[in-house]
């Protein structure tokens, strides 16, 4: 494969941490770094462009009074401002952007700059919330005041956080543009809200009925009848504590090592996949950089890793490859 051919992958590490409720997560960039997400990408013929991590932005200029019942809305609106624009570029530079996480409130900010750049594409973009939370709480409804359990609402245009980007543009998706994928753990009135907006959601419960093959397929059928793209928003707590115990807020009962792996592989195939967060990944909670290798190691897969060659549509299209 020549160089000129090769797919681009952009690594932008966002050490985000105030967005959650136990500090650590500003680590996890450099523990995904460290596991070797940066080789494994290069081994399947990417060629890996590594933005560094983000410096902490400096403070956003006095607009008002912040929302209430939004922990350190001023300092991370600097990071999502920040952030959104350098979505946007990575987005339109033609590379497929991982951002590294930090705590699931960077979402707002790369989400958005990927949904910006799509937009004037002509195409929807889709979000797979792959997760143990639905994080579809807003400063009305939260119990705890941690943004990064607002980040899925604020992306489907929810109000309490309306001036978070400033002048910049907010790409909102509609609820019919989010599927919540493995969540065990909903506030009362965030699953009011949920439902009120008929947001598609795949429960362990359902997980555990149907399998996590038939249920991403749903997804990938939904997107590809819409002519969209997929954004894969990855919370490493979406795993079981077993298997990756490296999160500040685990919840028993998570995905197994296999059936992560297989949606990663689903997802792959697909040919849809266009951009990825890893989020909550706190190295100071982790067992000897097990949950970061496991983080890697599912990335892989969704990036094309496997055991044995099969015939698949990705084989054809990968993303940044002609996919479109």
């Amino acid at each position: 494969m020549s160089e000129a051919a090769q797919p681009r992958i952009a690594l932008l590490g966002v050490p985000i941490e105030i967005g959650a409720s136990q500090l650590g997560t500003l680590m996890g960039p450099d523990a995904l770094r460290t596991a070797g997400i940066g080789r494994i990408l290069d081994q399947l013929g990417f060629a890996v462009e590594d933005h560094g991590n983000m410096a902490k932005p400096g403070p956003a200029p006095a607009e008002g009074p912040p929302p209430a019942n939004a922990k350190y809305y001023d300092t991370i609106k600097g990071w999502i401002r920040a952030l959104s624009e350098r979505s946007y570029a990575l987005a339109r530079s033609g590379a497929v952007p991982i951002f590294m996480g930090g705590d699931h409130s960077l979402s707002m900010g790369s989400v958005n700059g990927v949904a910006r750049h799509w937009q004037e594409q002509g195409r929807p973009l889709f979000v797979l919330w792959v997760d143990a939370h639905a994080d579809y709480n807003t400063p009305q409804t939260t119990e705890t005041g941690n943004m990064h359990g607002m980040s899925a609402a604020f992306l489907c245009g929810e109000g309490g956080l309306d001036d978070l980007l400033g002048g910049a543009p907010r790409a909102s998706i509609g609820p019919d543009q989010l599927d919540l994928f493995g969540i065990r753990s909903i506030d009362p009135e965030e699953k009011k809200l949920v439902f009120e907006r008929c947001v598609a959601i795949a429960d362990m419960r359902a997980i555990d009925e149907f399998g996590v093959g038939v249920l991403i397929r749903k997804v990938i059928e939904r997107v590809r009848a819409r002519n969209g793209v997929l954004h894969v928003s990855f919370d490493v707590d979406f795993l079981d504590p077993t298997v990756a115990p490296g999160v500040g807020t685990t919840v028993p009962g998570g995905a197994t090592y296999r059936e992560a792996h297989l949606i990663m592989e689903l997802l792959h195939d697909s040919g849809l996949v266009r951009s990825v967060d890893i989020v909550e990944l706190n190295p100071f909670l982790d067992e000897r950089g097990r949950t970061a290798r496991v983080a890697v190691e599912l990335i892989g897969s969704l990036f094309g890793l496997q055991i044995t060659d099969r015939r698949t549509p990705s084989n054809a299209v990968l993303p940044g490859n002609g996919g479109g």
